[in-house]
């Protein structure tokens, strides 16, 4: 009897397991397909459908929501003093954009980390990165830059450029 009792344990533990994932599965499998379309498809006396139309977007319309886009990479800044490297800068940043732009984001990022390179470049040359580089005096000139950057490129669907990770390794 001992020697079942495991046996037996593991048995409705794989049971309820199953039972578990059918019960609580995601949603969207082709059952759940079928009885949407069953129900949109239902219609009461008068011959309108049971399920609430939703009203379709004007293709004119911009969205008003926000949407996040993050930089798959690190941008890596040498910091340079007196003809060698003395530190390295790594950035990450985030686009604050309008809803429904992520592939258009996605499509122009190596135009856009260069130019974001470029902009970082110049705030390293400038000593942007020494010091108290992270007080918010210091960091308001690159915010603007990568700003106005963004915005050159995107244009209107972005919002704002987001400084998410900053840190300076000295070398």
């Amino acid at each position: 009897m001992k020697k079942l009792l495991p046996i037996l344990f593991l048995i409705v533990g794989l049971g309820a397991g199953a039972g578990a994932g059918v019960f609580l599965g995601p949603t969207g499998a082709k059952g759940d397909k079928a009885e949407t379309a069953e129900t949109e498809n239902k219609k009461d006396d008068k011959g309108k459908s049971e399920a609430k139309a939703k009203p379709e977007k004007a293709k004119d319309e911009i969205p008003t929501g926000s949407e996040y886009v993050k930089l798959p990479k690190q941008f890596v800044i040498p910091i340079v003093t007196k003809d060698h490297i003395s530190a390295l800068a790594t950035v990450s940043l985030s686009l604050e954009t309008v809803e429904g732009s992520t592939d258009a984001v996605y499509s122009k990022e190596p135009k856009l980390r260069d130019m974001f390179l470029q902009v970082l470049f110049d705030h390293a040359n400038m000593g942007g990165f020494d010091g108290a580089f992270t007080r918010p005096d210091n960091l308001a000139p690159l915010r603007k830059a990568l700003n106005d950057v963004a915005r050159n490129e995107l244009g209107d669907i972005v919002k704002d450029v987001l400084i998410v990770d900053i840190a300076r390794q000295d070398t």
